[in-house]
């Protein structure tokens, strides 16, 4: 005879190859890396996201919590064991959303859509600032304009030519090195290249 933990944990494997790791005093359940569920010795909770939260509140769901000594932590997996034993359509339906919703939202949070400005190399908060005050708001939008677009950005927002190393400096973050790497012919060439396109 089975335990109920051993129960749900055999129903979840069912939805693909998984890890599985001590979590929040149960065992967190991985799909690719991205955790979507917690199995506890009597119950078993899925990741909330998006639209899932209200459909998961509407069920009767309660939030996960864990007692930590003297705290309380509430985090956003919900309680399906209702659900496993009554309406098992239902339940994988929500169990299959939630790990979508786990897998894309670690896939986001990895990609350089998530990334700061000042979390490229040579960056900092003062140049995050700087940059994002001539409109290059994200990762994606330097990295697309280049090292000479956004240092021309720069010197146009400031009304002149600024201290030449920015322009080295953004390089080395669109390559992902530090500037000082960077060869003098390769620096020639973005001068060059600024140039021929500011004059």
């Amino acid at each position: 005879m089975t335990s109920p933990k051993e129960d749900y944990l055999n129903y979840l494997n069912k939805f693909g190859e998984q890890e599985k790791r001590s979590m929040f005093g149960g065992t967190g359940v991985f799909i690719d890396g991205a955790m979507f569920a917690i199995v506890t010795p009597a119950s078993m909770y899925i990741r909330g996201g998006e639209k899932l939260d209200p459909e998961l509140i509407k069920l009767g769901c309660a939030k996960f919590k864990h007692i930590k000594k003297s705290k309380t932590a509430t985090v956003n997996y919900y309680e399906i064991r209702d659900l496993f034993e009554k309406d098992p359509q239902v339940c994988n339906q929500l169990v299959a959303k939630s790990i979508e919703f786990s897998c894309k939202d670690k896939a986001f949070k990895q990609s350089g859509a998530n990334k700061r400005l000042r979390d490229l190399p040579n960056m900092r908060l003062t140049l995050e600032r700087m940059v994002k005050r001539t409109g290059v708001l994200d990762v994606p939008t330097f990295l697309e304009l280049g090292a000479v677009n956004v240092y021309r950005k720069v010197c146009e927002h400031h009304g002149e030519e600024v201290n030449r190393n920015l322009l080295w400096i953004f390089a080395g973050a669109v390559k992902g090195c530090h500037w000082q790497l960077l060869t003098d012919e390769y620096k020639s060439g973005l001068l060059e290249q600024y140039h021929s396109t500011t004059n």
